[in-house]
């Protein structure tokens, strides 16, 4: 790829993925902007979809509760939990999905 040529939306999304605390989603959640993708999903695909607004998967997503905007159930949770979470900015969401138990082990 020359200096000229922009990367595929999934290399910048992967690219842009990072393990996040809930103390740093707060205020994204506060502002009603986070979106909670369900484990086993890859979220660096959901965001893209999201990003190409694939309406009829991220609605078929959606009506099968495998991406849902974080409630106040989850909020609660993930306070109570001090839950970690991979997380993309695919403007103007924040998509997370928790890590496993054995992710927020120190290796």
């Amino acid at each position: 790829m020359n200096e000229t040529e922009t990367p595929p939306i999934r290399e910048l999304l992967n690219a842009q993925t990072g393990r996040v605390a809930w103390a740093e989603l707060q205020r994204h959640f506060a502002r009603g902007v986070v979106l909670n993708v369900a484990p086993g999903m890859d979220l660096v695909e959901v965001a893209a979809r999201v990003v190409e607004d694939d309406r009829a998967s991220v609605e078929d997503w959606m009506q099968a509760g495998r991406l849902a905007k974080a409630s106040m159930d989850d909020a609660r949770r993930w306070e109570r939990d001090q839950c970690r979470f991979w997380a993309v900015v695919a403007a103007p969401w924040v998509l997370v999905q928790e890590c496993a138990a054995e992710e927020d082990e120190p290796s």
